[in-house]
């Protein structure tokens, strides 16, 4: 199930990689936008390609993009697309960046990929099927629990307001290590069960749709900071946690409300 779109998706990432590296690594105009996050022309050239790639193979299909907005949104499918999640990233020259594509059904994810360009690293979930991670299946690893844990988040300076930033502070104490400014690409080291959680906040769809299933397809969970599920969540603070070994739940939960 899900096999053209999910073809099409890879096809999708593969248009925005090439786009994407004509860029990297080279001198670029940056732009802020209202929200004072930074946006550049490879961010807007890539999304671009990707929509009208859409509107030729599935015209009736919505779509969901962070720097075009929303097209049919209420439609049966709808195409989430983030053509350059973690754009200062991307602007440092840190390939920690990745294209997040991800496919909703009646609202809920079925496909998602991550695609780092530069690296040549793509992680593909689709629903009922095993993630993979350049064409390899991959699962997520076992955690005795969070003092042997290891965290990844981008938290920089705008995710976190002071009470969320208190709250993550003592999840990330009491974890083994602690590693910042991943954006998506932690979410595929974990799905390839090399850590152990991720924590961020203020998320938009975008940002996590794709995330999804990748997790879940290797054996992880992602939930919102009260353990619910995302897609039923009425948290409006885009609280996104996920974690490779659902045993870590409760645990996680009960830092992060201390």
């Amino acid at each position: 199930m899900y096999e053209a779109e999910s073809e099409f998706a890879c096809q999708l990432a593969d248009a925005a990689e090439k786009e994407i590296l004509k860029y990297f690594r080279c001198p670029i105009d940056i732009e802020d936008k209202t929200d004072t996050s930074p946006v550049t022309q490879a961010d807007k050239n890539s999304e671009r390609i990707m929509r009208e790639l859409l509107k030729e193979r599935f015209p009736d299909h919505g779509i969901v993009g962070e720097e075009y907005g929303k097209e049919n949104e209420n439609a049966e499918f709808v195409w989430v697309l983030d053509p350059i999640d973690g754009t200062k990233s991307f602007i440092a020259g840190v390939p920690l960046f990745g294209t997040l594509i991800a496919l909703l059904h009646n609202g809920r994810p079925v496909i998602g990929v991550i695609n780092q360009p530069y690296t040549q690293e793509r992680w593909v979930g689709v629903l009922g099927k095993q993630t993979t991670l350049n064409g390899k299946k991959i699962r997520t690893r076992g955690c005795s629990g969070l003092n042997q844990a290891v965290l990844f988040s981008t938290a920089d300076e705008t995710m976190f307001n002071l009470e969320d930033r208190r709250r993550f502070d003592v999840l990330c104490a009491q974890t083994k290590i602690a590693r910042f400014s991943t954006d998506c690409y932690g979410y595929g080291l974990l799905a390839a069960g090399l850590g152990d959680i991720v924590c961020e906040a203020d998320l938009k769809l975008y940002d996590y749709a794709a995330l999804v299933t990748v997790v879940s397809g290797a054996g992880g969970i992602m939930t919102d900071w009260s353990g619910n599920d995302l897609f039923d969540s009425a948290d409006l603070g885009g609280h996104v946690l996920a974690l490779g070994d659902r045993h870590l739940l409760n645990e996680t939960l009960e830092a992060l409300h201390k």
